[in-house]
């Protein structure tokens, strides 16, 4: 099922006279990913919008069809207060967190919680990202922490989350980082110095779903 939002993405590539493949490499992301958001439900967040947006030389509002002038970006149909999310099971929990995408790493802190946002790929069932030696999630190296990945289209009113829960661990052997150098494609967005793999094998998998329906 194509949402509006995948209609209008792709004609504007296609206008734009770039392939899948072009548009990913622009964004930090890859044609399969690309394809689920132009042919499927996938969502993107904020991040990605801007990412495609630029990429395509227009702007958020333009994709989404929501033009500045009318404000922040509302759901196109009223919420019921009786809508209920869906419970995911762990298979589509998978599925969804896909090959690569954007995603929220929480680890705890001598200050408290922290949450910084990544680049991520999948591998062997692994959620991996590259980050800077020394920095917080370095340093978080053997304990446990948390990863978010969502996609929200609040045009539609309706969006997923998915939560993977596991202990944070360097990747180390020469071979798993030739491996996940040459799958990375793309660099992290945050920019830097970032060569540091790191890997967490969720122990928990869920998500919800909540999509309005008429």
């Amino acid at each position: 099922m194509t949402t509006e939002l995948g209609r209008r993405l792709a004609a504007r590539r296609t206008a734009a006279g770039m392939s899948r493949d072009e548009l990913g490499e622009r964004c930090g992301a890859d044609a399969h990913y690309i394809a689920s958001l132009e042919d499927d439900v996938a969502l993107p967040t904020v991040g990605v919008l801007v990412r495609l947006a630029e990429a395509l030389g227009t702007t958020v509002d333009a994709l989404v069809d929501t033009p500045a002038s009318r404000g922040p970006v509302r759901p196109a149909r009223p919420l019921h207060t009786d809508t209920q999310p869906a419970v995911l099971d762990e298979e589509e929990c998978r599925r969804l967190l896909g090959v690569r995408g954007i995603g929220r790493v929480a680890v705890f802190t001598m200050d408290g919680p922290a949450v910084h946002p990544v680049n991520y790929l999948m591998a062997d069932g692994e959620i991996v990202f590259r980050t800077g030696a020394g920095t917080v999630l370095a340093r978080a190296a053997s304990t446990e922490a948390a990863v978010e990945v969502e996609r929200i289209d609040e045009v539609a009113a309706r969006g997923w989350s998915v939560l993977a829960v596991g202990v944070l661990e360097a990747v180390s052997h020469p071979d798993a980082l030739e491996r996940l150098a040459d799958a990375a494609h793309a660099a992290p967005w945050a920019g830097g110095e970032r060569t540091h793999w790191m890997k967490l094998a969720p122990r928990r998998l869920t998500g919800r779903r909540v999509e309005y329906r008429p």
